[in-house]
């Protein structure tokens, strides 16, 4: 009787995911580089408030839908019956979703890459100096927030592609994950607004509940691809058809 045991040894499939997620989402990630570099020049031009200000909470929205090339990739594959081919070689469901993780991290570090390296050279090019006020914008919330907002938007809609069953004109949640994405900037945006309209707190606090509001994000995409393997069933992943 031949076995019918699991290959011990499985294929890696991120190589493949990151390229396919390329290929798949290249509008997303064409349209949201373009984008970013664009009100990134435009910002630089106008002044220097302007860009320190605007720019880092452009970036995380921008870098949002420019990652939903990884996300397009998973729902097609759990449509098509393709999760079910990689889960009878042993892939489980928490690699599948590092996999498409990874990709979706991938395809915004492209975003962040030209819009920072445009935006801020530009910005210093024209004679402007790196204030410390950037930089603590940029690198402990603009460029983090980006990352974890895009893996919120990709892990949450994961969860809902695999537990959802196909309706007509909403085969796949990908039209909504950008909206899931960019809330948390948006909500981050208004209450610093508040925040520094009533004067509740000084300019520093207002950096430091954005940053905060950041690695509360970061933390719960985490925390939910920790717990995949244990709160989505194998069959979650089969195809609805």
């Amino acid at each position: 009787m031949s076995s019918l045991a699991v290959p011990v040894d499985t294929p890696s499939l991120l190589g493949v995911t990151i390229r396919r997620s390329t290929v798949v989402g290249k509008f997303f990630l064409v349209y949201s580089t373009v984008m970013s570099g664009f009100f990134g020049v435009i910002l630089a031009v106008v002044s220097a408030s302007a860009f320190s200000t605007s720019f880092p909470v452009i970036l995380p929205i921008f870098g949002v839908a420019g990652s939903m090339g990884a996300l397009s990739v998973f729902s097609s594959d759990r449509v098509k019956g393709t999760l079910e081919y990689f889960l009878a070689y042993g892939i489980t469901a928490r690699r599948l979703f590092t996999n498409v993780l990874i990709a979706a991290v991938v395809l915004v570090s492209i975003i962040v890459a030209v819009a920072v390296g445009v935006g801020v050279g530009l910005y210093v090019a024209r004679g402007h100096s790196l204030s410390e006020d950037l930089l603590v914008r940029l690198g402990l919330y603009a460029i983090p927030m980006t990352y974890a907002s895009a893996s919120f938007a990709t892990i949450v809609c994961m969860y809902w592609t695999a537990l959802s069953s196909p309706r007509t004109g909403m085969n796949s949640p990908i039209g909504i994950a950008p909206i899931i994405g960019i809330l948390p900037p948006v909500g981050v945006l208004v209450v610093a607004s508040v925040l520094e309209a009533t004067g509740a707190v000084s300019s520093f606090g207002v950096d430091v509940v954005a940053v905060l509001a950041m690695v509360g994000v970061a933390v719960t995409s985490l925390l939910l691809l920790a717990v995949s393997g244990r709160l989505l069933r194998s069959e979650r992943l089969l195809s609805p058809a």
